[in-house]
């Protein structure tokens, strides 16, 4: 039997008998099945589309989820799964979880942290911290180096730098300047 034919086999409905020599029984040189057909040219009902595997994870996943809700026990789990995963159509998989209530939204991740308003002062005050991070890593880096090369314990005269200007930073901060509402 060459390759073409193989590929081209078709089942034959229930009752049907091929005629054409060379096929098995029940089935249907390729022929006779035609793009012309009035099966093939119907719309298909989402409910006898075709589902994937991963359509049959995210059920499995649901009865999981409805298990350890309490909403059905482990026997009626294993049931369910196994209908879930021989379900061919859409329409067999939404039966399976059909009486189940829907799962609640999932909650809305947190909204980001502000440090400093939107407002002018904030700008000013995120600008200003941007600075004085940026002259305090400098300074930190320069007497780190300083004091890795000489080998002596070097005075931390970087403190003196991050030192006041923090101070005053922190103290508008807590005075409210720059500071989101609440």
């Amino acid at each position: 039997m060459s390759f073409s034919r193989n590929v081209a086999r078709r089942r034959a409905p229930r009752g049907a008998r091929a005629t054409t020599p060379g096929y098995a029984a029940g089935a249907l040189p390729c022929a006779a099945c035609r793009c012309d057909d009035h099966r093939v040219n119907e719309p298909v009902r989402p409910d006898e589309l075709r589902v994937s595997d991963a359509e049959r994870a995210l059920v499995q996943e649901r009865l999981r989820r409805a298990v350890g809700d309490g909403q059905i026990d482990l026997h009626e789990f294993d049931l369910r799964v196994q209908s879930a995963w021989a379900a061919r159509t859409r329409g067999e998989l939404i039966r399976v979880t059909a009486d189940l209530p829907e799962p609640p939204p999932a909650p809305a991740p947190p909204g980001r942290h502000r440090v400093f308003s939107d407002t002018q002062g904030g700008t000013a005050m995120r600008v200003l911290t941007i600075i004085w991070a940026s002259v305090v890593a400098i300074n930190f880096v320069v007497w780190a180096l300083v004091a890795l090369t000489t080998g002596d314990f070097v005075h931390p005269w970087w403190l003196w730098v991050a030192g006041p200007p923090g101070a005053v930073l922190a103290t508008l901060y807590a005075a409210g300047i720059g500071r989101p509402s609440r």
